[in-house]
This record gives C-alpha cells, structure tokens and sequence, in this order.
C-alpha cells in the first residue's frame, strides 16, 4: 500500500493525509468509498455464524423503545421474523470467518496492526439500530446493503438511560444527519455520539480499532511478568543484618518496604523484557481463535500468514500469536517483510538461515502459516 497516493477509500485522501488531517480529530463522510462494494457476507451467511459457538453475536431488539439484549448463537428460529422492524443482529469478528471480510479489514491497514481489531456486521430490519451511543475507540461505518441514517454530534455527557441493557446516552444532541447509501462510509473519532437506524433492511460493516486504557496495558504486561520463569539461583533474598530488637512488631520495616520498591523497578525496568511481553500481548489471538494443524509447507515454498494470525515487529523482536522471538540482520529484514506483506515469495524463503527456517516450518505446522 502506497500511503502517499489519493485513494477512493478516503474520499480522494491519501491515507497519510487522511491520518494527519481526520484521525482522532474529526469526522469525515465518504460518498462512494468502494464503488464495486460487494457484502462480505450476505444476510444467509449473517445468520449462520450466528448460529456457531466460536463467534460472538447479539440480538438486540426495541418494541416501542423498550430496549432487549441477547447474545448468541442463535438458531435461526431463535431470531425475529423479517417481517418485523427494529431488530439487528450483531456478528463480531466476521475478518476470522470469512475471506472476503479479511480481505476488506486489510484495506485499512493504513493504520498500525497493533490498533486494528476486527470487522463487525450488523444486519438490521426498517427501524432497527442499538440507540445513541458512543465508542471509545475510532470506528469506520460501511454500508454494504441498503440505507442507513446516521445522526452524530459531539458528546457533551456520558450519562446514560438508566435501567438498559445497552449504553444507551440519556442527553444525545446531534449536530449532522446524514443517510448512507452502499458504497458510502462514515468516519468516527473516538466519543463521538452517533445513532444509526436502519432505511429498510440493510447491512453495515463496522472497522473497529483496539483503544486499550492504560490500566488494561499495565494490567496484562504485568500479569505477564508474573507469569515469567525467573531464574531463583541468581535472585536476591532480603537481609537484614542490622535489624534491631523491636517492640513495635506488627509494623512494616522500612527497609523491606525499600528492598519491594527496588525489586519492582528492577523487574520493570528491564525494556527490552517490556517490550517482548507487549509484543505478546498484542498478538495473542482472540479466545475464540484455533488453527487447523498442516505438515504440508515445503522448505522453500512461498507462505502467506493465515487470515487468523496476529504477527507484528519492534527494533529487536518478531511477535507472532502470542510468542516472541529476537531477530536480527537478514533473518528480522524477512521477518519484518512477511509481516508486512503478511506473504513471503519463495526467494525471499529461500534467504532465510537455518534456524528461521525451521520456525517457519514449525509455524505452518501449527496452522498459523500457509504455502501459496
């Protein structure tokens, strides 16, 4: 992807100009941003994934705004008629589904894997939508079938209608409305309020971004600290050879609480530990996610990442599904290249020393890889 070149997609921006002017900061309406759109997955297609185990979905239906919330799967008899109005089913991770649905997620890939999180579909009936609300992360609206309206304003408060079931806003002021058609999208910062109600049936894909608080990060990076083996002969005991008798003994020494503060600070300050456990993390595939086993790859082949595969680099590591490796020189250029590229030619392979080699093949053997 040329991140310098004007694009349909972004309305005639490219998207270093799109990321520089739109993200974060405003919306933006895009007319026509994929004129051949074709549905990643039609209403059909919706309501079987609906019915799997592995995939998040919800049915959200509202009778006079009289709000439901159910999640799935659902069998097909377990939904609405389509005769009735104001119900939509959600269907989350649709990119691990279906190959259509990755292959437009990947259209998006302007903005770092790291924030990237998946494709949502939302099918709804005439009047249906999930009420004025608001996200904490950036979002990108396309319509794939049918019309929808959109209201979207600044949020001046984050009360919510009490007694729901969904985040619904009790003081919702929209500043813009507009109606989408398919083709179009609608660009959302994050906290931005927005209420979309389906013209008709209709079908919209929703690109959503990982925003994750700090308490989150700090929460998994640190759970994953815990979890490292640490090497006990080379640690440190407390001592404390000059303790004196004491009379207040239910009271914390100041000392022990020092040796904590630098026990800490040494385990955290390790950057380049931090940065192989971040890299973990954000490759760690969904819980619902699992890979078919293949022992097929040639040595040499040409591989392309499955649909399914989180891979990602920083200076000094390759992160892949929750693993880390070091790579350095020719071995990390390839790396880097594949993750990129999420392919990697045959001659390319081919450059690859031994040991990388054979993680390759160790990795298609898991599934997480392919020949092509």
């Amino acid at each position: 992807m040329d991140i310098t070149l004007p694009t349909p997609l972004l309305g005639g921006l490219s998207p270093q100009t799109f990321m520089r002017r739109y993200w974060q900061k405003k919306p933006l309406l895009i007319r026509g941003a994929l004129d051949d759109v074709m549905q990643p997955a039609s209403r059909a297609q919706m309501f079987a994934l609906a019915e799997q185990d592995d995939v998040d979905s919800r049915l959200i239906v509202n009778k006079h705004n009289t709000w439901s919330l159910k999640h799935g799967p659902f069998t097909r008899r377990q939904l609405p008629p389509l005769s009735q109005p104001a119900w939509t089913l959600l269907v989350q991770g649709v990119d691990l589904q279906v190959a259509a649905a990755h292959q437009l997620l990947s259209k998006f890939r302007f903005v770092p894997d790291a924030r990237l999180d998946d494709l949502m579909m939302s099918y709804a009936t005439d009047g249906g939508g999930v009420g004025p609300h608001f996200d904490s992360y950036d979002v990108f609206l396309l319509q794939v079938q049918g019309k929808r309206r959109w209201r979207i304003g600044r949020m001046k408060s984050a009360a919510l209608v009490p007694n729901m079931p969904l985040k619904i806003l009790s003081d919702f002021e929209p500043e813009e409305q507009m109606t989408l058609d398919a083709g179009d999208m609608l660009y959302l910062p994050p906290r931005w309020a927005h209420d979309g109600v389906a013209d008709g049936e209709c079908i919209t894909c929703s690109i959503g971004f990982r925003a994750p608080s700090d308490h989150e990060v700090a929460r998994e990076v640190l759970q994953r600290v815990l979890e490292t083996e640490l090497d006990e002969a080379a640690a440190k005991r407390y001592r404390d050879p000059q303790q004196l008798a004491t009379d207040t003994p239910a009271k914390v020494p100041e000392a022990l609480q020092a040796f904590a503060g630098d026990a800490i600070r040494q385990t955290l300050g390790d950057s380049d530990s931090l940065a192989s456990l971040l890299g973990e993390w954000l490759t760690e595939p969904k819980a619902q996610v699992w890979f078919d086993e293949d022992a097929t790859l040639a040595t040499f082949a040409a591989v392309q990442l499955d649909a399914r595969t989180r891979m990602m680099y920083d200076e000094h590591h390759v992160f892949i599904n929750g693993e880390s490796f070091r790579a350095t020189g020719r071995d990390a250029a390839l790396m880097r290249r594949l993750a990129d590229a999420r392919s990697l030619d045959a001659a390319s392979a081919r450059q690859l020393s031994a040991g990388a080699r054979a993680l390759v093949l160790g990795w298609a053997q898991a599934g997480w890889l392919h020949s092509i």
